[in-house]
């Protein structure tokens, strides 16, 4: 099993032995506790069920609660996630992961929650052109015509329009371990990764590398 749950700290940069500058976004990585183990012959599918965070025990559901402490925890987490693994894993309920699962690993897929900008236009949401600000203008940044008249009478499916933008889940392939800070469960990996700083990200060993 190669995932683990993490907390986007910033961006910076370091420094090769020969003075390469590479920009870096910095993950504190775990360490995160198994709160269950899913076997193929119980549930169905081999899956790891990691927690990350501390949320307070008032703030829990009675269901959760219970959970948690079938797994022998006396701190919540307050981050759940599933990472699914080829057989079932042989690990104990209580077990911490930390950042070094991924000593052997160069290749991390990061998945996170983008910004929300809330309702934008298309020229903010899609990088429309817009309209001309001089004579013989008059709509500046609206879309233009969006279909037809008598036929089909109706809005293509998929039209790009003003709507929501961001706030959704993105992941980020093939991104490189630049470097693995043990002692403080950091993972230092090579450009940027989705989210503001101290979003939630969910780190994978790369599946195209």
């Amino acid at each position: 099993m190669k995932g683990i749950i993490g907390k986007k700290i910033g961006m910076t940069q370091v420094y090769s032995e020969t003075g390469a500058l590479t920009p870096v976004t910095v993950i504190e990585a775990g360490p995160c506790v198994v709160v269950d183990v899913k076997t193929q012959e119980r549930d169905g599918y081999s899956a790891v069920q990691l927690g990350f965070g501390v949320r307070k025990a008032k703030n829990v559901a009675k269901p959760m609660a219970g959970h948690f402490k079938k797994a022998g925890l006396e701190v919540f987490p307050a981050q759940l996630k599933e990472f699914r693994t080829v057989e079932d894993a042989a690990l104990e309920l209580g077990t911490e992961i930390k950042a070094d699962v991924f000593d052997d690993v160069e290749f991390l897929d990061i998945t996170g929650t983008t910004k929300g900008r809330g309702f934008q236009g298309v020229v903010k949401r899609y990088n429309f052109g817009g309209g001309r600000y001089s004579h013989g203008g008059g709509w500046k940044r609206k879309p233009g015509s969006i279909g037809q008249c008598e036929f089909p009478g109706r809005v293509d499916k998929g039209k790009k329009m003003p709507g929501q933008m961001g706030n959704v889940s993105r992941t980020i392939q093939n991104l490189k371990v630049q470097k693995i800070d043990v002692e403080q469960n950091l993972i230092f990996v090579k450009g940027a990764v989705p989210g503001p700083n101290g979003g939630t990200l969910y780190l994978k060993k790369s599946k195209k590398k």
